[in-house]
């Protein structure tokens, strides 16, 4: 079993890149004492955990609602390496590459309105997404429009999330925008965009990893620039972040206070498999004994946790458009929380010792 833990992936606040080796390492001492073989991973985002996951072996299971998170699962998770080897996409990408800039509209809204991107690349990126719109083969699609995330997130001027953009041009932004095979792997997996907690009951598995959302910031406001360049639908925007429109209405009941228990206490009575892992920190709407307790019918449940750094927009503080700085700096550190719960004891019993 290969480990991709550090394929590159964009930049996401929600990302367990740091977090992947204990992730990962607590799924293996499950697997140790009961073979694992299948894993959903219901909230992927940037698909990180999924493919860490099916870079070891597991047939593996990928949801997101947004429209983006489901486009890199579909290269990174379903894709299969084999039927799409390098050297049969390598033309391909010299092709986008070679194309002349093509500046529009979104060049316009989200290089000169907003400015996420250097307008040198934004026109190429615009031009580049519009000559993809060509490929009929949903998995070829999928996986050129990865290679242009990957290559878009390493000139943006941000600080990893796309609720503000720097006031001064970062120094990546500079550079060339550059196509490369993304990080796809060999074998089978799964990608949906659906409902979690419609698709939660029709699956079955060994093992589900949940990372929901964990409080009122929505993934779609932060990365709204990524939904743009998937879906091209020239939404209507709005604010100086020039967000997309659908970011007001469509929500996650994750999201919200008020329906974040009840949604969670859902999901969980819908999920089928033996073992269950649960991401959440102490910036979410819950405390860790609320989730334990949630958990306590579901089977042996284990909290691991350590501390983690926040991302890096929240320990430069917040900036007003003038780039004066308002408000300061709450704390730049939280505890990450792994909740384990499982129906084996054999399971429990090994990891309570590593607990502690």
């Amino acid at each position: 079993m290969g480990l991709e833990a550090h394929a590159p992936m964009i930049k996401y606040i929600g990302s367990k890149r740091a977090l992947l080796p204990w992730i990962l390492g607590t799924i293996e001492k499950i697997h140790a004492i009961t073979p694992l073989r299948r894993a959903v991973d219901l909230f992927s985002g940037s698909a990180r955990v999924g493919h860490a996951l099916k870079a070891r072996g597991f047939y593996v299971i990928a949801n997101d609602h947004a429209t983006y998170a489901y486009v890199l699962a579909q290269a990174l998770i379903e894709a299969d390496a084999r039927a799409y080897p390098p050297q049969a996409l390598a033309p391909i990408l010299a092709r986008l590459m070679a194309l002349k800039p093509q500046p529009g509209w979104f060049t316009q809204v989200y290089c000169h309105e907003a400015r996420y991107f250097h307008p040198k690349n934004g026109a190429r990126i615009e031009a580049i997404r519009t000559a993809i719109e060509a490929y009929e083969d949903p998995r070829l699609r999928a996986i050129l429009l990865t290679s242009l995330l990957l290559a878009a997130d390493r000139v943006d001027s941000t600080t990893g999330i796309q609720m503000a953009y720097l006031k001064r041009w970062a120094p990546r932004a500079h550079r060339d925008l550059c196509l490369a095979y993304p990080p796809l792997l060999p074998g089978a997996g799964e990608a949906h965009q659906a409902d979690a907690l419609a698709l939660a009951e029709g699956l079955s598995a060994d093992l589900f990893y949940l990372d929901p959302p964990y409080n009122q910031h929505a993934y779609l406001g932060n990365y709204h620039v990524w939904e743009t360049l998937v879906r091209f639908d020239r939404p209507r925007t709005y604010g100086v972040a020039r967000k997309r429109s659908d970011v007001q209405s469509r929500k996650s009941p994750f999201n919200s206070r008020k329906e974040a228990r009840g949604a969670l206490e859902r999901l969980l009575a819908s999920i089928k498999a033996p073992h269950l892992l649960l991401s959440f920190n102490d910036e979410g709407f819950f405390q860790a004994q609320e989730i334990e307790a949630m958990l306590a019918d579901w089977g042996f449940v284990v909290r691991l946790s350590r501390p983690y750094r926040r991302y890096v927009g929240a320990r430069i503080g917040i900036y007003n458009p003038r780039g004066e700085k308002v408000g300061r700096v709450s704390h730049t550190e939280n505890h990450e929380f792994l909740f384990v719960a499982t129906q084996h004891r054999r399971v429990y019993q090994a990891l309570r010792a590593c607990a502690g």
